[in-house]
């Protein structure tokens, strides 16, 4: 019988990031997967900023910028002509170190994650499939099978299903998946192409509810996506690329020369009643599914990664009581279920027939969507928005205080300081932390040695106040990189007390 802290069922990129993370943590984890290999093929392209701070955080940030595209500009088409272009160039100007959209396949992310992780000394066990699992008070039982077809029995602390829409982990738990399917079908092309659409940039087909984006990979690589209304029953799998490049070759001016691989598939809307229950939880998929609409799928799976991997080491470790884990739940179920319902939204209308709707998308769309852009505060909104920096906890039992505009439960504001450095190079610790922009108030440094917190110090500036933050004020950052504690009196009896009402403690 082996036995691991964690066992991760699922190693696409939410159950990666998890063992990444863990990992680093000083968690010994065990991550298998019943596919022979890793994807080659994907529809998850983009990569928001708050995926890439996170990233920061253990390492691989550079790596994947260098691996993708930045995209400079949103082109939209109608009847073959480029009707409006929206320059996405440094977007998130001044709110992040990653003020760009990013376009990383995938598969190439996965492969990534993947030498990470073996570098550290961790292998995914492929072709390992979990059948069933029981729990008891001290951990899990799971029960293997193994690539040649035997049986194997391994405990665990916990385990995690990050084993997609159809989870065995959410099935065995008997948690309920409401939501639906939509209409229509959508299919994937990976092509090599020529032709008028600029290389770099993001190009959609608008004039109607069949719409097509077409995303810039590399030198003549491009990824299509878009939808196929009115397949006869029973002819879906009968599809192939020929029945829908027309499209791309006459509105989008494009030469196709080879078609790598092609795919359809249906999309669906759903978020799990619960994320978890006792030692077992889900991630990713299994927890949550939505449209595709503002590339969030993916990196809102690793955000969920991220929130439980701090979480799971702290109690492995000593620094917590179990009930930290009941924390994972609220902070992630809420802006699930508020982001299906916004993707929802935006699908339905871009997705919409009608003489109405095609009227929209062909002269209210490139008309006004230009000129949002060009408005500083709604490009800040848009961007923190799908970038989901805009995520927070504030309402999490874990989140207190406000000082300045920061609420406890905030992302920690980005500040470029003005030696070049930023404020963010303190979180590659993976640490509990103290932060004060501006002068300490007396009892502080003593309060952070005393519960082994490490306190990092800025000189006041100006640009400080314009991202909310409160010359002298406490700002305690979790892990994760989440303000827990907003201190607007730097009272280091408070931060004590934030420590000592949750059972937290950090190890020594």
């Amino acid at each position: 019988m082996k036995s691991t802290e964690i066992l991760i069922a699922g190693a696409g990129p939410t159950g990666l990031v998890l063992a990444l993370w863990l990992t680093r943590l000083g968690v010994k984890v065990r991550i298998i997967d019943k596919t022979a290999e890793a994807g080659t093929t994907s529809r998850a392209l983009a990569v928001q900023a708050r995926t890439l701070e996170f990233y920061h955080q253990v390492g691989i940030d550079e790596a994947v910028v260098a691996g993708g595209v930045k995209v400079e500009n949103l082109n939209m088409w109608v009847s073959g002509h480029r009707a409006a272009t929206v320059h996405l160039r440094r977007i998130g100007e001044g709110l992040t170190p990653y003020a760009f959209a990013l376009i990383f396949p995938q598969d190439a992310h996965e492969r990534l994650l993947i030498d990470r992780l073996i570098a550290l000394g961790v292998q995914v066990e492929r072709k390992t499939e979990l059948l069933r699992f029981s729990q008891y008070d001290g951990g899990i039982t799971a029960t293997l099978r193994r690539p040649d077809g035997s049986e194997e029995t391994c405990e665990a602390a916990y385990l995690a299903g990050c084993d997609g829409a159809s989870s065995t982990v959410r099935g065995q738990l008997g948690i309920g998946f409401p939501g639906g399917t939509y209409t229509g079908l959508f299919y994937v092309a990976d092509v090599v192409a020529t032709g008028e659409p600029v290389r770099g940039e993001l190009h959609v087909d608008i004039e109607d509810a069949d719409f097509l984006l077409l995303f810039p990979l590399s030198e003549q690589h491009w990824r299509l996506v878009g939808t196929v209304h009115d397949v006869p029953g029973g002819e879906e799998s009968k599809l192939g690329f020929d029945d829908v490049k027309g499209k791309a070759m006459e509105h989008l001016k494009l030469n196709i020369e080879k078609v790598n691989w092609f795919s359809t598939y249906r999309v669906h809307h759903r978020v799990a009643n619960r994320f978890g229950d006792g030692r077992a939880f889900l991630l990713g998929d299994a927890a949550h599914i939505h449209s595709p609409v503002g590339g969030q799928g993916m990196n809102t799976g690793i955000g969920d990664a991220v929130n439980l991997s701090w979480k799971l080491a702290a109690v492995l470790k000593g620094g917590a009581t179990r009930n930290l884990l009941d924390t994972y739940e609220p902070e992630r179920i809420a802006f699930a279920r508020r982001l299906v319902a916004t993707t929802d939204r935006g699908f339905v209308v871009v997705t919409k027939r009608g003489i109405l709707a095609r009227l929209v998308r062909r002269r209210i769309v490139p008309l006004v969507a230009p000129l949002l852009f060009r408005i500083g505060a709604m490009r800040r909104l848009l961007f923190t928005t799908v970038s989901q920096t805009l995520v927070n906890y504030r309402d999490s039992s874990l989140s207190a205080g406000a000082a300045g505009s920061v609420r406890g439960g905030d992302r920690l504001p980005w500040v470029k300081l003005a030696s070049g450095a930023d404020n963010f190079a303190p979180l590659t610790s993976l640490a509990w932390q103290v932060h004060v922009y501006g002068d300490v108030k007396p009892g502080v440094r003593e309060a952070c040695a005393d519960l082994r917190i490490a306190l990092h110090t800025f000189a006041w500036e100006s640009r400080m106040e314009s991202v909310g933050l409160q010359n002298g004020a406490l700002y305690l950052v979790r892990p994760d990189g989440y303000v827990a504690l907003a201190e607007p009196n730097s009272n280091p009896q408070q931060l004590r007390q934030y420590f000592a009402s949750r059972g937290l403690a950090v190890p020594s």
